[in-house]
């Protein structure tokens, strides 16, 4: 009887220690020369005191470049092609090391076990609760018992999922204010839509006529897919799309584009109006409020893990 073959990883992973200056061309030449089929960059001083946060996290200075030292992790198809790529990193690193410049290691080769990687990634991402009511459920979940309000909605290519808190304070803010100006909200934008999420929340709270509008190409088509999933209707495209006044502006970008779009975000702002930024940091309160001022008086509405949520409403002509 001819015994079973063991099962054998189909992925290898090489992992590399680099100096910042060194990651990016190494990175780039573990891709479009050396065959590797993913390339990921972490800190190597992760989780020691030596750790450096980047990306502008609340509280911490400008996001720097890169970290002092990298790990990089690059999957191969086999093992003759990861060792392949080892000995040829390491040759031009011995070059850079004569010529005085700190190189990169090898820190090992190694194979990756056989994972459910789908089952993996639907772990990670869990019903996110709104409120009590409102939660975001994905598609291979049940909606909690208390849920009245579900937005199904899948982690993909575009911004979105309700995870981060900029996310889950702007659709707070609609779920808190619909009961009270809903019926109202008969012309809604969501500028910079991503996946749509704002949008179909809106929509699932009263909202009407709603243009949901975004630079990605990627950003449109997945608004338009969550939007039918969800049984909602939307017109999503490009900015263009966006014109005239609306009862409800929603921008959930970041603080730089959000002072940029000052004007064309108040200009579509009808009488009476709300308006809704979030992608702010606490620290860039201030800059918000000047930016909008002094046609709009922007307010904190709320505030999560360093983040603050701003809104504004123009007051009505007729009042």
């Amino acid at each position: 009887m001819q015994a079973p073959e063991s099962a054998t990883p189909s992925l290898v992973e090489l992992v590399l220690r680099a100096p910042q200056a060194l990651v990016e061309s190494v990175s780039d030449a573990l891709v479009d020369e050396l065959g590797a089929l993913s390339v990921s960059v972490e800190d190597a001083d992760a989780g020691t005191a030596a750790e450096q946060a980047l990306f502008g996290e609340p509280g911490m200075p400008a996001p720097g470049p890169g970290w002092e030292r990298s790990t990089l992790r690059a999957l191969f198809a086999d093992a003759g092609a990861a060792h392949e790529a080892a000995a040829a990193l390491l040759a031009e690193a011995e070059a850079e090391a004569e010529a005085g410049a700190a190189g990169l290691a090898v820190q090992g080769i190694s194979p990756v076990a056989e994972q459910d990687w789908v089952r993996l990634t639907q772990s990670q991402f869990t019903p996110v609760e709104v409120t009590a009511d409102f939660w975001i459920v994905p598609s291979w979940h049940q909606p909690p018992a208390a849920a009245t309000r579900v937005i199904r909605l899948d982690p993909g290519l575009a911004f979105g999922t309700g995870t981060h808190p900029t996310t889950r304070m702007c659709l707070r803010w609609i779920a808190r204010h619909a009961p009270a100006h809903a019926s109202s909200w008969s012309r809604v934008l969501d500028y910079g839509c991503g996946s749509g999420i704002l949008a179909i929340g809106a929509a699932l709270h009263g909202a009407r006529s709603i243009d949901a509008v975004d630079i990605d190409p990627a950003a449109v088509s997945a608004t338009q897919s969550n939007a039918h999933d969800n049984g909602v209707a939307l017109n999503a495209g490009a900015p263009t799309v966006a014109a005239g006044g609306y009862a409800l502006v929603l921008a959930n970008i970041l603080a730089t584009p959000l002072k940029l779009l000052a004007p064309l975000l108040t200009g579509h702002l009808a009488p009476g109006g709300h308006l809704v930024l979030a992608g702010i940091l606490q620290r860039q309160e201030d800059e918000l409020r000047a930016a909008y001022a002094p046609g709009l008086t922007l307010e904190a509405a709320d505030h999560e893990d360093g983040w603050v949520l701003l809104a504004a409403r123009r007051p009505d002509c007729a009042a």
